[in-house]
């Protein structure tokens, strides 16, 4: 899972391994803040240091419209997303870009335990909007 051409691939090669770990013990089925939890419990066995439930304003026009939480924030450098859905959709991944961008990350993760295989995808700030 680890490739360089990604950025942080070894982090957040780590950090999937994690989610692995979970989803081999809860299976699917759970409903999102199960796995918060234990993804939570797993990254701290593995010596990741993380911010849980992050919030953060988004802006229209200078003007505060409200407030985004991301699931993680893993040594200030990949947030992740969870999902507990049957399949990832594109709305999900709209998402994740749009994150990236209110939280001026470059990378995330979109992981998602609903399915009876765990799915994820890294997500890349490719270009700023």
């Amino acid at each position: 899972m680890v490739d360089e051409k990604y950025k942080y691939s070894e982090l957040t090669a780590k950090i999937i391994g994690c989610a692995m770990e979970v989803h081999k013990i809860l299976w699917n089925g759970f409903q999102e803040v199960i796995y918060q939890r234990a993804l939570a419990i797993e990254m701290e066995s593995q010596g990741l240091k993380f911010v849980r439930e992050f919030e953060i304003p988004i802006f229209y026009k200078d003007n505060p419209i409200g407030s985004r939480r991301a699931d993680f924030f893993v040594k200030e450098k990949v947030m992740v997303e969870l999902k507990a859905v049957i399949q990832l959709e594109d709305d999900h991944l709209a998402q994740a870009i749009n994150y990236l961008e209110a939280y001026k990350m470059e990378v995330s993760l979109l992981i998602n335990f609903g399915s009876k295989s765990l799915q994820f995808k890294r997500v890349m700030k490719t270009h700023s909007k």
